[in-house]
């Protein structure tokens, strides 16, 4: 057989094995009041910040279906309860911990302890390997929904509410500061106070590599956390680590990351506001170098949500929760300990 037409089966063939491997999710939107009146690019481009905007329009273009068959254009203006989903090509998922502790569970609020590396809500590379996606599966009988955000890599505590008018009651506390939240965080550095207050706006200005990393900027939304030291240590290089309880008084988006690095205090393992912002490019490009792993001292940012203060959303009762530090994150300050030990 010639070569060429050998070449070009070959290629079929391929071409085959990668559409059969590969399947068309539908990522649903609905439109929120706080957005009503935007264009339909702008809003997508605030819900998926690492698309440029010319690929959301493309998108729309291309991968958009509307209830009813509509047809929305980038410039279409978008009312509150607008549903909409983007078709997107779905490869296999990266493997996740998908097992998560039940903390709390009384049939109406739910507070599990969230492993780090499993994803709250589906994403652009997640579907299934989510917790949203895997509490269908355990409580089938319920609508579980977080009524708040953890990051990927952010371990602990995720309030859910068990049915939506339970949800609606939960996000609201959040939203109006009744649930007071506690992390813990190791960082790199010594902090000079035992107790320290980062009072400082943060918002999403473009001026990095990073698409979604804040900065602090005097335009930004008001944002303030409280910050204790609870001990402090020596990493197993000799490099000063502080563990600390972070409290944040506002809800911005990376605010705790964000803030540790204001204060000189970049979070350990920490990607994005970590030693160098451009790791979290090679990180996810696959391209990470053995020198971003040794810098970074961990595979992931060490922020965990330990414990939770809130009025029970039917009973009105305090409740209140805490979570252990994780294995992965126990074992690093352990190191730490050691290292003191022997010096």
């Amino acid at each position: 057989m010639e070569a060429s037409i050998l070449a070009r089966r070959v290629g079929r063939f391929k071409w085959y094995v990668r559409a059969v491997a590969t399947q068309v999710v539908r990522v649903t939107f609905t439109v929120e009041p706080n957005y009503a009146g935007w264009r339909l690019d702008r809003y997508l481009q605030e819900k998926i910040r690492r698309l440029s905007r010319e690929r959301i329009q493309h998108l729309i273009s291309s991968r958009l279906e509307a209830e009813g068959g509509r047809r929305l254009k980038p410039s279409t203006r978008v009312q509150p309860g607008l549903t909409f989903a983007l078709l997107k090509d779905q490869e296999p998922e990266p493997e996740t911990p998908l097992d998560f502790e039940v903390v709390h569970d009384d049939g109406a609020l739910l507070v599990v302890d969230k492993p780090a590396g499993l994803p709250v809500h589906p994403t652009a590379r997640y579907a299934a390997h989510t917790f949203t996606s895997v509490a269908k599966l355990r409580f089938p009988d319920r609508k579980v929904d977080p009524a708040h955000r953890l990051d990927r890599e952010t371990s602990g505590l995720l309030a859910c509410g068990s049915a939506p008018e339970v949800t609606r009651v939960l996000k609201r506390d959040f939203a109006h500061g009744r649930v007071a939240k506690t992390y813990l965080a190791l960082a790199h550095g010594a902090p000079a106070e035992d107790r320290f207050v980062v009072d400082a706006p943060l918002a999403l200005t473009g001026a990095s590599a990073v698409r979604v990393r804040m900065h602090v900027d005097a335009a930004g939304l008001p944002s303030t956390t409280a910050f204790e030291v609870l001990e402090r240590r020596t990493a197993p290089d000799g490099a000063p680590v502080a563990l600390l309880a972070c409290r944040p008084r506002t809800g911005r988006q990376h605010q705790i990351r964000a803030h540790l690095l204001h204060a000189g205090l970049p979070m350990v393992g920490d990607k994005i506001y970590g030693p160098d912002e451009h790791i979290f490019d090679r990180f996810t490009r696959r391209e990470m170098t053995d020198d971003d792993r040794a810098r970074l001292r961990l595979p992931r940012h060490a922020l965990h949500a330990w414990k939770l203060e809130l009025p029970h959303p039917v009973t009105r009762a305090a409740v209140a929760l805490e979570a252990a530090l994780p294995g992965d994150l126990a074992a690093f300050w352990d190191a730490c300990e050691r290292a003191r030990r022997i010096a």
